[in-house]
């Protein structure tokens, strides 16, 4: 378990997030994390958690593959998934079973963002209906944890400096938005101005509040913007060592999680919610481009609100029969 994932190669295929592959048989592969087999048809379709556990040791063995000792990540530890194909190692613990009424876009759309954002709200964030959430930061694990944590039941405040990113959080289901634009150009997020509003519009603090960007100032405003023995959630990667207001921890209990990503085994449960209709992971696509477009568009991230999704063929055959 890396405190910062390694950098990947110079020369290689980015990203660590893929899912909806459409995998030949291999001998391998005998069943998926669920327990459904998946060697039935040459081409049965799966989906793989960001990071590839390997499924032997401690962690492992408790069910706790998202940490797992000897992970792998495309992108991170070898080549990625901007390909047409991608290694996944110790397939029987890193398959999921596509349902058959799910497309491939809907599929792909769950990545790694809106397994992560799932997780840290349901299982880490212990969400439940009415308590406040506040997520800082709107891009497309944050737009996730907005829209999961709204279909929880919960009152979702979104911050964000975009006001396209937080048009989009309206729509998934934020209650209120925040901006944290900055006071003056060149200047840092207004991360404390943002903590002061989330805890004046819910009434005293956010019960549950994620960063979901990955900044000091985010992870501080998150902090701040709680409510008496209120939880704060990690997702994104901070850089090296963060100061944090632990005299605010302290006095106030709160509760400080990690959360990074989530094991094969735990994705029924959002496959049946994204089945139910209860979420829409689809709807977080805003853009999609070809393979050829993938580095272009990695370049520019951050300049199209919501989820770019890459469609490495034919669009036209991204569903299943």
């Amino acid at each position: 378990m890396w405190s910062t994932p390694p950098s990947p190669p110079p020369t290689s295929a980015r990203s660590h997030g893929r899912t909806a592959l459409s995998r030949r048989r291999g001998a391998e592969a005998r069943r998926s994390s669920d327990g459904r087999p998946v060697e039935q048809s040459p081409g049965c379709d799966v989906l793989s958690p960001v990071a590839c556990a390997c499924g032997s040791c401690a962690a492992c063995a408790a069910g706790d593959q998202q940490v797992c000792e000897r992970q792998t990540q495309p992108g991170f530890t070898h080549w990625g998934s901007f390909a047409e194909y991608v290694a996944i190692e110790n397939a029987d613990v890193n398959l999921v079973a596509l349902p058959e009424e799910m497309t491939f876009p809907t599929a792909a759309s769950l990545g790694c963002r809106f397994a992560t954002a799932f997780r840290a709200v349901v299982t880490v964030g212990r969400v439940r209906p009415g308590e406040w959430v506040a997520v800082h930061g709107c891009g497309g694990v944050g737009l996730s944890a907005v829209m999961i944590a709204a279909a929880a039941g919960a009152r979702v405040v979104a911050v964000d400096v975009s006001p396209q990113a937080l048009d989009l959080a309206r729509r998934f289901g934020a209650a209120a938005c925040v901006t944290a634009a900055p006071a003056a150009p060149d200047t840092p997020p207004d991360g404390a101005g943002a903590a002061a509003r989330v805890r004046k519009l819910t009434g005293g603090g956010a019960h549950v509040s994620i960063d979901a960007l990955g900044s000091p100032q985010t992870c501080a405003s998150s902090i701040e913007g709680l409510r008496r023995r209120g939880r704060h959630v990690q997702i994104g990667l901070l850089p090296g060592l963060t100061s944090l207001p632990m005299n605010r921890v302290i006095g106030y209990e709160l509760e400080l999680l990690g959360s990074h990503g989530m094991a094969a085994h735990a994705y029924p449960s959002m496959l049946e919610m994204v089945a139910a209709g209860l979420l829409r992971p689809d709807l977080l696509i805003t853009r999609t481009v070809g393979l050829d477009g993938a580095g272009p568009a990695l370049a520019a991230i951050g300049s199209v609100p919501g989820v770019t999704m890459i469609l490495p063929g034919d669009p036209a055959g991204l569903r299943h029969p």
